[in-house]
Parts: structure tokens; sequence; C-alpha cells
């Protein structure tokens, strides 16, 4: 590993510990990193660090937020979760952000989290359980909670946020818990309100799971109450927001661009799918050039 990626990372890993009350925190909160790993690649002490150590301290730091080559654009969806999440860090709330897949949402809150103290992200999956997702949370925020039952995790977490300077929770892909673990944020907020803001993430299609779960499953009915009955939607994404993701990442080309918004629309604004097409045509122009180059020193 180059000397300058090294470097990119040490400066990430720095501001994500900036991010903590204090540097034992930020490494609990680490996979697979130990406190005094941390304080190794901080303090240059280097020699002993592997490169797969490197490459996870990377990959949970300064490449959590965006891949290293892919430039962010302040989208109005991009500035639309930035205003919910500070909306809901500031005033201690519930806001549950809804948008199609591919909008931009889970870069966006990366972001916010690298940029703000006391923010942790949780991205959520069909297979947690609530004991495993309340183990992650702990973990995110610092906090230990090994050898508890449920009830103590909770009351370890919420007793750890409430210490904290304006804490956020963002839950990305919310939708995916299964009831018990959904039923999560209604024990959290019950014990944190207004000390801690919570913010979940998802499609839209969350707004149908609970509204025909309301009176026939427990807690539904809380949830969408704490949550002020309303979703926090997201708008579209502008053509003109594709050309501009497009020229910030290498495409200048107007045929190129064309195509790609003509993609973009084609595929309801999909960011992944925008991305992936500006990649495919780098590589090919890439590609090309060393071609032209090879055979100029031939001739």
């Amino acid at each position: 590993m180059e000397q300058s990626e090294k470097q990119r990372i040490v400066d990430g890993l720095r501001k994500y510990v900036a991010r903590y009350p204090s540097q034992n925190k930020a490494a609990a909160s680490l996979k697979g990193v130990s406190a005094a790993t941390v304080s190794a690649i901080l303090n240059g002490n280097h020699d002993l660090i592997s490169e797969e150590m490197w490459r996870n301290v990377a990959n949970q730091t300064s490449r959590a937020i965006s891949p290293r080559d892919w430039a962010i654009i302040g989208t109005r969806v991009f500035n639309e979760v930035q205003a919910a999440l500070a909306d809901a860090q500031e005033n201690g709330i519930f806001r549950w952000i809804v948008g199609r897949a591919g909008r931009g949402k889970t870069t966006a809150a990366n972001y916010y989290a690298a940029e703000h103290k006391n923010v942790f992200v949780l991205l959520c999956s069909r297979r947690m359980t609530t004991r495993i997702l309340l183990r992650e949370l702990a973990r995110k925020v610092g906090v230990r909670t090994t050898g508890m039952v449920e009830y103590d995790m909770v009351e370890a977490i919420a007793d750890g946020l409430m210490q904290l300077d304006s804490p956020l929770l963002i839950f990305d892909e919310a939708d995916k818990l299964t009831d018990k673990p959904f039923s999560l944020f209604l024990d959290l907020y019950n014990r944190i309100e207004f000390y801690c803001g919570i913010a979940a993430m998802s499609p839209d299609v969350i707004e149908h799971r609970i509204s025909k779960n309301i009176g026939k499953k427990e807690g539904y009915d809380e949830i969408e109450s704490r949550m002020g009955r309303r979703y926090f939607e997201l708008a579209k994404i502008a053509p003109v927001e594709i050309a501009s993701i497009c020229m910030a990442n290498g495409i200048k080309d107007d045929k190129d661009i064309a195509e790609i918004v003509d993609l973009a629309n084609e595929t309801h604004c999909d960011l992944r799918a925008v991305r992936a097409e500006i990649r495919r045509r780098k590589a090919m122009a890439a590609a090309r050039r060393t071609s032209s180059q090879k055979q100029s020193n031939n001739s």
C-alpha cells in the first residue's frame, strides 16, 4: 500500500475519532480494530499494521462515506436528507425519511454522520434479531453490553446516548427489520425522547406496511404517532443534477451525458445505475487511450 493511501486512511480515521467523545469509544465502535491499533495508526507507529488492517480501517471510516474515486454532488435529495437529519438531531425527534432505492439516501446519511459529532448510522437487515440489532447499536455508540439481557442492553444504550450532546441514531433500510426488532424504535424513543434524535430511512413501501398493521399488531400505531404520522418524502432527482454528477465524475462529452441522463430516466433516477454507467464509460475511454498509445509507440 502506497504511503499516500495510508495517509488518507490516517486522516479519515482522525476525523472519525473526532466524532466520538473519546478515542476509546471510537475504537470500540469499529469491528476488528483494537484501541491499541487506533492509537498506533494515529501516532505514526505503522510498522506492525498489516495491509488487511489498513483496508479494514479504511472501509469503516474514510470509505464509509463514498468510494474514493467518486465525487458527491449536493442534489436536492442530498440536501433534503441533510435538512431532515439536522432537524431530528437538533430537536431530539423521530423522522422517517422515504425515497425510492438509488436516490442517494445512504450516501447522504453517511456524509452527514462524517460531518457531525455523535451521529451513528446502523444498516439494518432482515436477518437481524432484536439482540443482534442491540449489539450492533451498542457497538456503534461505544457502549459495552456483554452478558446483558435485552432489557438491560436497551437501558445501557439509552444511558450512553443521554450522556452525549445532541446524539442522532440513523437506521438505514429500516423497512427490512422484522416486527420484533422493528418495535425497538418504540422502546428506544420512549427512553431518549428529546435527548436523542432518531431517523429511519427506507423506500416508501414502509408506509403501506405501517398503515396495514395499525390496529392489528402491537406497536405500529405508537411508532406512527411518534413520527408525527408524517413521512419525510424525498424529491426525484432532476436531469440537470444527473448531468452535474456526470461532469463532476469525469464525463464531459455532451453525447455521453445525454445518454446517461436517458438511462437515469429509464431507471427512475437510480444513482447506482448512473454510477455504474459512468464507470463503464470511463473504463472504455481509458482502454481506448491505452490502445491508441500502444499503436503510436509501435509506429
